[in-house]
């Protein structure tokens, strides 16, 4: 099934669903508009336990070249108020959020806030060709929204030095800095992507979906403030419908039902 909004393409073959951002003529640069559309289709996936990840891509060999900077000028040459940053906070954590599991599929350029939402991903796989980097200070603005989750991503140290310089750099070096988690020649992109999604074929929907939540609820929180937490959390799905599926599959040495739909 396919569904079309103005700036990006979604199409769901459960268990998956692929999210292409589709403003090409610009390397898929974010408008306000996209913006929008991408918080609306992760809304509408949200409670979708039919749907276990999301691959996130751009149309035409790009990922995304950024903000779209010719709309950023005219607003303001216009004094319009500003609603880019607001939605385009809102988006960050919707992606970051997400319950499925959220695939950055990236190629061509991955810049501002293109850098930004790959570095919001569960997984990110690029292609050894890519181009990333944090080129804000080189405009004379600075990537004050996506900050938290790159320095979360690569650390205070090398964040410091990216984003102060605006320098780019490939996706072997995007792997070394742990920004993503592979990176292949392009030919064998869409080949890993595929056998990454086949291991998640392989898992629990809402096994997915609790994870996602268990992995914000301990972050940077005390381990005895959250024991309650974890403790009902497991025995919650040990007691489902699921996880009783699931360890019955596993005495049994067969597939669970939810990896051979």
């Amino acid at each position: 099934m396919t569904e079309n909004y103005q700036t990006i393409t979604i199409n769901i073959a459960s268990p998956f669903s692929y999210v292409t951002l589709n403003r090409p003529a610009v390397k898929n640069a974010m408008n306000n508009q996209m913006v929008v559309d991408i918080i609306a289709a992760f809304e509408a996936l949200k409670d979708n336990r039919a749907v276990k990840a999301i691959v996130l891509s751009g149309a035409d060999g790009t990922f995304c070249a950024g903000g779209d900077i010719k709309e950023m000028a005219q607003a303001v040459q216009n004094g319009e108020s500003d609603n880019f940053s607001g939605t385009l906070d809102k988006m960050l954590r919707t992606i970051n959020q997400a319950p499925q599991v959220v695939i950055a599929k990236v190629e061509g350029a991955a810049m501002g806030g293109g850098f930004g939402i790959v570095c919001v991903a569960d997984i990110a796989i690029a292609s050894t060709e890519a181009k990333m980097g944090l080129p804000e200070v080189r405009l004379g603005i600075v990537p004050a929204l996506i900050s938290p989750y790159v320095i979360e991503r690569v650390g205070l140290t090398r964040a410091r030095e990216l984003m102060l310089t605006g320098r780019r750099f490939d996706g072997l070096t995007a792997l070394d800095y742990g920004i993503v988690h592979e990176a292949v020649v392009p030919q064998e992109l869409d080949g890993r992507i595929d056998m990454i999604l086949g291991e998640i074929k392989l898992c629990s929907p809402n096994a997915l979906a609790a994870c996602k939540q268990l992995i914000f609820a301990v972050k940077d929180v005390p381990t005895d403030a959250t024991i309650e937490y974890r403790t009902n959390l497991l025995t919650e799905l040990r007691q489902s419908e699921e996880g009783q599926e699931g360890m019955s599959a596993f005495v049994e040495k067969r597939p669970p039902t939810w990896a051979v739909r």
